[in-house]
């Protein structure tokens, strides 16, 4: 019988459309879930338990779903609890896979488990509360959205009379459908060289992915990709996938069980980890958002870039493409003043850049990173008059204004520390651990919290500042607060809670930010990719994704990135060779194409350049203002190379098909073999298309070719020698 049905739910699979719904099925208690083209499925068994039912293609609200049942108990030592696909599990009743909660009663009752209580739909959001036997509930909040996205979340409620402690809370748990051979696929990394894609067979066991930094971290990201052994490529077969929406410390546990059932549990890391909920009181746990494609990893990113921009960036639905921009640190260092950044500006101006940006030394006694940290007064040595005049002059060679800012640290030499030592992150009677010079204040701690904002308030409504390049240099050490009680409010046994009311506190800054000052834009940086999520990015509007500029490293990282994140959130600079990591030194055109993989930026220094490079960077800022919106807002197909070299072409496609652009790189040519033909995607077969190749000192134009010809044959590329470099743009003929 359940052959015949799972037969059944393949046949039922309906032809692919954007939607967004929630079907409860009529007399039962189950609920279909669409998402575009997926479908999300739920029910409550016999046992008044929630189950996971379906995660795949589409599924028609016609299809009658049998009423769900627990599985049989395989042996005394895999009880039903552990053999049923949970939609939510507590910890308790001989569970012994990963549970999405765990939670000790002042009785000391460690156990838990969840039945069913109610369930209504409100704003096209579908929630349902599940109860334990004593004093606690979980609403569980369900929020499809038509890019073919699920938004999973959960609020821990604790209705009873005494105080419980949250040992452990997930957002979600997703179950794939057993009796397949998956392989996952996940982003690793370090200061330097984020964003490095991995991909293995899952086999019984479990995988964790985490950060227990306080902060998302270079080491690993909150995303995940499975796909199936020997079906699912770049550009076909099925991949689920998901990214936790969360800026601190995170966990993702992707388990195989001994039954080969395939689950994936994420939210809140549970290492440290305690938070008191007091009688009535609540936790909101991070939204972990999920979905599933039939067409390759590649899909699935797009998927993602789709939904990032249209439901997630500040000014979702349609952020504007980013402006190109110059930043001033690698030629200046902290030895800013207004003469020599007047003087930058000009240069930038007269490239085309459209934002300039001071970087760090501005401000304090700031010069080295040894001192200075939060005194964040304009210094008087370097610009005498504040940054007014500087802003003035930015403004008159037509460029918008940004500036550099630390707001969460602090060097012990400064004022500020002098004047409240109590508000670094720190445990009473241990000395603090410096990094870079800094300690991390405790922004869970509302003055510190209020002073922050505060300041950084005040600086944007004194000074006409259109960005801030907000950095975050250090991981946590001492988390915690000195005098608690005194200081906090809290019990000592609450210190633990820091690990979310920071990040709450973090995100309420940036929200008032963001409502005071509406044409504000910031950018998520820390030392490279080290706060990259999608809960910083509701708030932010691009993200660094490495401090490594190497133009050729940066291939590697950009592609890892754009898994899953959009490139229109993605900084690359243009920066001076050698490089100051590998010592490479690669030609100023492959930088600049690189770079424009996604949101353009110069950093180099300007005043070394030579007349013919400013000459060719003019050119090169020029051509990417064309092809700018089809980066920032097309479809991204990462292209298989031709050659033996290991930079790959992309290609970015409008929604419409009507333009396109590809950016090809060679590293090293081998035994003079030529690059050769490079597959396309995404274009109308049955369209023309005019291609126009692009260089510096050349323009070419070839003649029309079909559609399908680009996407059988390919378009044929011709790159020789070491770090050589093209790009075309692709114009549908009317």
């Amino acid at each position: 019988m359940r052959v015949k049905i799972a037969f059944l739910f393949f046949c039922l699979v309906a032809a692919a459309h954007a939607q967004s719904s929630i079907h409860t099925q009529a007399g039962t208690r189950i609920w279909n879930i669409h998402a575009g083209k997926m479908s999300y499925v739920i029910g409550v068994d016999e046992e008044n338990v929630l189950q996971s039912l379906y995660w795949g293609p589409t599924i028609e609200d016609s299809y009658q779903w049998p009423t769900p049942h627990s599985q049989p108990e395989r042996a005394s030592f895999d009880l039903p609890i552990n053999t049923t696909p949970l939609e939510y599990a507590g910890w308790g009743a001989g569970l012994f896979t990963e549970p999405a909660l765990k939670v000790t009663s002042a009785s000391g009752d460690r156990s838990m488990v969840l039945h069913f209580e109610s369930a209504d739909i409100e704003d096209k959001r579908l929630h349902i509360v599940l109860r334990d036997v004593h004093s606690i509930r979980v609403h569980l909040y369900y929020e499809p959205y038509p890019e073919g996205i699920l938004g999973r979340s959960s609020r821990i409620e604790n209705s009873g009379a005494t105080p419980v402690q949250v040992e452990q809370a997930s957002s979600a748990t997703w179950s794939l459908p057993s009796g397949r051979k998956y392989e996952v696929s996940w982003l690793t990394g370090q200061w330097g060289a984020e964003w490095q894609l991995h991909r293995e067979a899952m086999q019984p066991g479990v995988r964790v992915l985490e950060s227990r930094r306080g902060s998302t971290s270079h080491q690993a990201n909150p995303w995940f990709a499975i796909g199936q052994i020997d079906e699912t490529t770049e550009h076909s077969g099925p991949v689920w996938f998901g990214e936790l929406a969360w800026s601190g410390s995170w966990r993702m546990t992707i388990e195989e069980t001994s039954l080969h059932l395939l689950r994936v549990t994420g939210g809140y890391n549970p290492f440290d980890f305690t938070y008191t909920l007091l009688p009535g009181k609540t936790l909101e746990t991070p939204v972990f958002y999920g979905g599933y494609t039939a067409d390759g990893q590649g899909e699935a990113s797009r998927i993602l870039h789709r939904f990032q921009l249209g439901k997630i960036l500040p000014h979702h639905p349609s952020p504007a493409p980013r402006p190109i921009v110059y930043n001033s640190w690698e030629a200046t260092e902290f030895g800013v003043n207004e003469k020599g950044q007047t003087a930058l500006a000009d240069k930038a101006a007269k490239l085309g850049v459209e934002r300039f940006v001071v970087d760090d030394g501005w401000f304090g006694e700031r010069n080295s990173d040894k001192a200075g940290l939060g005194d964040w007064t304009v210094n008087p040595k370097k610009f005498p008059h504040g940054l007014k005049p500087l802003i003035d002059h930015v403004h008159s060679l037509g460029m918008s204004f940004g500036l550099w800012v630390e707001p969460e640290m602090v060097n012990p030499d400064s004022n500020l520390y002098r004047q409240h030592p109590e508000w670094v992150m720190q445990f009473p009677g241990r000395q603090g651990t410096l990094a870079r010079n800094q300690l991390v204040l405790n922004l869970a701690r509302d003055d510190v919290k209020e002073f922050t904002f505060r300041w950084l308030d005040k600086l944007l409504r004194e000074n006409d500042i259109a960005f801030l390049k907000w950095d975050y240099n250090r991981n946590w050490s001492e988390p915690g607060w000195e005098d608690e009680a005194t200081e906090s409010g809290l019990e000592h046994d609450g210190q633990k809670a820091i690990y979310v009311r920071y990040v709450q506190n973090l995100y309420e800054i940036l929200a008032r930010l963001k409502a005071n000052h509406p044409e504000l834009e910031i950018e998520s940086c820390s030392g490279g990719g080290g706060r990259t999520d999608l809960g910083i990015l509701r708030y932010t509007d691009e993200v660094w994704p490495s401090d490594n500029t190497d133009a050729l490293d940066r291939l590697r990282i950009q592609e890892g990135f754009t898994h899953a994140y959009a490139p229109q959130t993605m900084a690359a600079w243009v920066t001076d060779v050698p490089n100051f990591l590998d010592r490479r030194s690669i030609p100023l055109q492959f930088r600049f194409f690189s770079a424009m993989q996604g949101a353009l930026g110069i950093g180099g220094d300007l005043n070394r350049w030579s007349d013919e490079d400013l000459d060719s960077a003019k050119q090169l800022i020029a051509f990417y203002k064309t092809i700018r919106p089809i980066v920032a807002n097309g479809n991204l197909y990462r292209l298989e190379s031709p050659s033996d070299d290991d930079t790959k072409p992309v290609e970015y496609v409008t929604s419409g098909q009507t333009e396109a652009v590809v950016f090809a790189y060679l590293h090293a040519q081998h035994y003079g073999m030529t690059y050769g033909n490079v597959r396309l995607y995404g274009l109308s077969p049955t369209a023309m298309y005019r291609i126009e190749q692009f260089g510096t000192g050349m323009n070419r134009t070839a003649a029309s070719v079909p559609g399908q010809i680009l996407m059988t044959q390919g378009l044929p590329i011709s790159l020789r020698g070491e770090f050589d470099s093209t790009a075309f743009r692709i114009v549908r003929v009317p």
